[in-house]
């Protein structure tokens, strides 16, 4: 697998560029990152200062450095800008089971893109990771995430009641997972 953190590969679909952030991204990444509605439902704040973003990229280049984390931003081609991050949150390599995480402007909510973004991450994922599972989890009120799930033909697998505690209460969770099987049948 250490080629994977050794030469990221650009992917690309229609409309998006998912590749290795960089410190310059960094205001493009502060427009979303500061807005409210971005983290209402994730584990993290609101940016409050552009640093606070230059340091939450630092933190990801430092986890690819460990071949910790497996991240993209999502480049929008029409204008070049990145407009949200894709990544396995979690890689369990001896189990071959990974969980995608994403966050997207709210200027490119509902047209598809987190979707689109999340099908090609899906299928790296089974073609060059050697997965069996992948999975994916939200806040019950994130209807919008649970679309893009459903979308990206992950089955709906149950709740996970008090399944995070973060922001000072516990959450409960839908799963959502895909298996390669099913994925190689949808091909």
């Amino acid at each position: 697998m250490g080629d994977v953190f050794d030469a990221l590969p650009v992917l690309e679909t229609n409309r998006l560029k998912l590749r290795k952030i960089t410190v310059g991204d960094v205001e493009d990444m502060y427009l979303y990152c500061s807005n409210e509605e971005v983290p209402r439902y994730a584990s993290w704040n609101p940016h409050k200062t552009i640093t606070e973003t230059k340091e939450a990229i630092e933190r990801v280049l430092v986890q690819w450095d460990n071949k910790s984390l497996v991240h993209w931003g999502i480049e929008y081609k029409e204008n070049s800008r990145l407009i949200g991050t894709i990544e396995f949150a979690t890689w369990d390599r001896q189990h071959k089971i990974a969980e995608i995480g994403y966050a997207l402007s709210p200027d490119y909510w509902g047209k598809g893109i987190a979707t689109e973004a999340a099908r090609e991450v899906i299928k790296f994922g089974f073609t060059h990771m050697d997965l069996v599972r992948i999975q994916a989890k939200c806040y019950l009120e994130n209807i919008g995430s649970a679309r893009v799930m459903e979308k990206a033909k992950m089955s709906f697998e149950g709740i996970i009641r008090k399944g995070l505690f973060i922001k000072g209460r516990h959450q409960d969770l839908k799963m959502y997972s895909i298996l390669k099987e099913e994925f190689q049948s949808i091909r």
